[in-house]
């Protein structure tokens, strides 16, 4: 007997970050995020259940747009991941799985966090569970990628840096509005294709040795209660200053760790120079990165345009991802195999 399902489970990008972990195996934060969910980066994930003893079996989309086996560490973090959810369903068997991304992976555009989420909704669609979104959203934080804890939803979303239960078990995120609340969009920047060499999680172990992590600790309740106040008023003056200011702070911390980590190039100075540009001619646009050298520009619909026309007239080698707020994930028909 077997059982397949297929999920489209879109990225996000934080507007405040989650960089420190109290307990990075559970992917417990330090501190609250909020992110916006995207819609034009994706992962699909097709899970197929089996009935019988095995080995699981895991490919990805290749460069050359077949599938593969996966990377072993890749396939690693998946095949730790769909143990846990055979042992918490109580079921048997073995899962094969088959994933690709709609953008670049490991480049810091949180492809962790749709990847693991997508994993996670087909793995229940597959085995047939029924569970609310907040359980949902901590099964997929338990991945080990905390932002994927926010991708299973859409809109804005919260995730608290708290939750009851065994091991921070309902440590989950919510909502703060729907897509419809807020159109805002997404011009992203991308300056390197390539996988980062320092991995997030690897971020996450180092932040707390940084000598600036407690001094970003100390804004964020401020920070987030602005962020809160600008989503619920729709407000991109107050949003664009926090975000930004978010986003160096970030960096800041990773900078100043031990060992130190650079996630920056020369391109990402020049696009934030560029952003910081628009907005002297009065373009409403703002700019904010995750752990990875490329920039998210957030700006209005009105904005969108001329935001892309000028960072395609930069003299630097990058490619433009147009992308916005959107719903979350989506039940797909077709499988990946």
């Amino acid at each position: 007997m077997s059982n397949k399902a297929t999920i489209r489970c879109p990225s996000n990008i934080a507007f405040i970050k989650y960089w420190g972990a109290r307990d990075l195996a559970r992917a417990i934060p330090v501190n609250p995020s909020i992110s916006m969910t995207l819609r034009s980066c994706f992962s699909r994930s097709t899970v197929e259940w089996l009935d019988e003893d095995g080995e699981h079996e895991i490919r990805w989309r290749a460069a050359e747009g077949g599938l593969e086996t996966a990377p072993p560490a890749f396939a690693d973090r998946v095949r730790r991941h769909l143990d846990f959810l055979r042992e918490w369903s109580g079921q048997g068997g073995r899962f094969r799985v088959a994933t690709e991304n709609s953008f670049p992976s490991a480049a810091g555009l949180a492809s962790s966090a749709s990847g693991f989420s997508a994993l996670t909704l087909a793995v229940l669609g597959a085995l047939d569970r029924q569970v609310s979104p907040a359980e949902q959203s901590a099964l997929a934080r338990l991945s080990g990628s905390g932002s994927a804890s926010r991708s299973v939803m859409g809109g804005y979303v919260e995730w608290p840096a708290e939750g009851e239960g065994e091991g921070g078990s309902e440590c989950h995120a919510h909502q703060l509005a729907t897509a419809e609340h807020w159109d805002l969009r997404n011009v992203i920047a991308v300056v390197e294709r390539g996988a980062k060499k320092t991995s997030s999680l690897d971020g996450h172990r180092r932040a707390e040795t940084s000598p600036y992590f407690c001094t970003r600790q100390a804004c964020l309740p401020e920070r987030l209660e602005a962020v809160r106040r600008a989503i619920e008023e729709r407000d991109f003056l107050r949003l664009g200053e926090v975000v930004e200011a978010e986003a160096i702070d970030l960096h800041c911390v990773a900078m100043t760790s031990t060992p130190a980590i650079f996630y920056w190039r020369p391109a990402t100075l020049l696009v934030l120079e560029a952003v910081r540009e628009m907005r002297e001619d009065g373009v409403a646009a703002y700019s904010t990165m995750d752990a990875g050298a490329n920039v998210h520009v957030i700006c209005t619909p009105e904005s969108e345009i001329e935001v892309a026309a000028r960072l395609s007239r930069l003299d630097l080698d990058l490619s433009l991802i147009h992308d916005g707020v959107g719903n979350g994930p989506v039940v797909e028909p077709e499988h990946l195999f």
